[in-house]
């Protein structure tokens, strides 16, 4: 967007200026002359107007920085917004809406020419929205996804991220691919605990329903022995694991976690308790972590679903850097999604 518009800018300042060359002098120019002249002043606008829209202050507010998911996420922003020459914050908001809020409101006091923000909490989507559009700050959501109408609100306004929906299909088709679909002990049915996120979070929710909908949809009957709150967090995830294990034995046959750290940390618990992962229980994730996708080389994980972090970043910035080009974004048009990948023993190797 900067290149074209410097082009626009420089195509006519180098028309302007032809003219008025033709018009100063008693004595015609040549065409050739004006050509040049032409083409010199179109560079030289174009040179001007590119350095002029270069760089600038970037805020970027993460929920929290001991996120594994969200490190890399943050990390590969920082390294595109620098290495294109943005002066680039980003803060930890440590898991606090409120402190989040009051990082927003700082970003704007400081008169930075955009944000990216990835909610602590979607339900505090109104409230982030209403001071930026209030500031008139083009803003990039990433992560969590506020709804449709909420966005609507702010045509400078963009989201960018995966349908989660679609990571969690991948997770049930992940079971589906297994020998016996995931049915170990031949009952007829699937029986599996989820060891979800925070359900405050769309992602939380759509992984949660989707996982097991593929089941369904493909005629498998389930039945769900438990359902967790992990947070997001491996030592969460490996007391819930930890937890259910002891309760329900060998009637659990799959273990379903909305993201690879709660995974690993049930991955503990399976090995605490003499389980053998691929053989008398199944596992999966979804980020696609280098530790979970060690695991999954080894056979210790059943698959995970990459959550292309570096993609993301790549989107985010892209969107960023139309809307200070003057881009907005209609209503109903205002997610832009980066497609998830199932990663398996078969193509793990592709992806470390």
């Amino acid at each position: 967007m900067k290149k074209l518009l410097a082009l626009a800018v420089a195509g006519t300042m180098a028309v302007s200026l032809a003219a008025c060359g033709s018009s100063a002098s008693s004595a015609p120019a040549s065409s050739e002359a004006t050509s040049e002249a032409a083409t010199s002043a179109a560079e030289s606008a174009a040179e001007s107007v590119t350095e002029a829209t270069q760089g600038g202050k970037v805020g970027v507010c993460i929920y929290k920085f001991d996120d594994a998911f969200m490190t890399t996420y943050r990390n590969a922003l920082q390294e595109i917004l620098e290495g294109k020459g943005y002066e680039v914050t980003i803060v930890d908001g440590n898991n606090d809406q409120a402190k989040q809020n009051e990082q927003i409101n700082t970003f704007v006091t400081q008169g930075v020419d955009a944000l990216i923000i990835n909610p602590v909490m979607t339900s505090a989507a109104d409230q982030i929205i209403s001071t930026v559009k209030d500031a008139d700050v083009p803003t990039v959501l990433i992560n969590r996804e506020p709804t449709a109408d909420q966005m609507s609100a702010y045509d400078k306004l963009v989201y960018v991220g995966c349908d989660a929906a679609q990571s969690g299909t991948f997770q049930g088709e992940l079971i589906l691919d297994t020998e016996n679909k995931g049915d170990i002990n031949g009952d007829g049915k699937v029986s599996y605990i989820m060891i979800q996120g925070d359900p405050e979070n769309i992602d939380a929710q759509l992984r949660t329903e989707y996982s097991v909908k593929a089941l369904t949809d493909a005629g498998v009957e389930v039945e769900q022995l438990d359902l967790q709150r992990g947070d997001w967090d491996r030592n969460k995830g490996q007391e819930i694991c930890q937890n259910d294990l002891a309760k329900y034995g060998d009637q659990i046959e799959v273990v379903f976690c909305n993201n690879d750290d709660m995974a690993i940390g049930a991955l503990q618990a399976i090995q605490a308790a003499g389980r053998t992962v691929n053989k008398d229980i199944y596992l999966v994730g979804v980020d696609a972590l280098d530790a979970a996708k060690n695991e999954v080389a080894n056979g210790n994980m059943t698959g995970t679903v990459l959550n292309d972090a570096n993609g993301q970043a790549t989107q985010a910035v892209e969107c960023m850097e139309e809307l200070l080009g003057g881009k907005t974004y209609a209503a109903g048009e205002q997610s832009v999604y980066v497609d998830y990948v199932k990663v398996t023993p078969d193509n793990v190797k592709d992806f470390q």
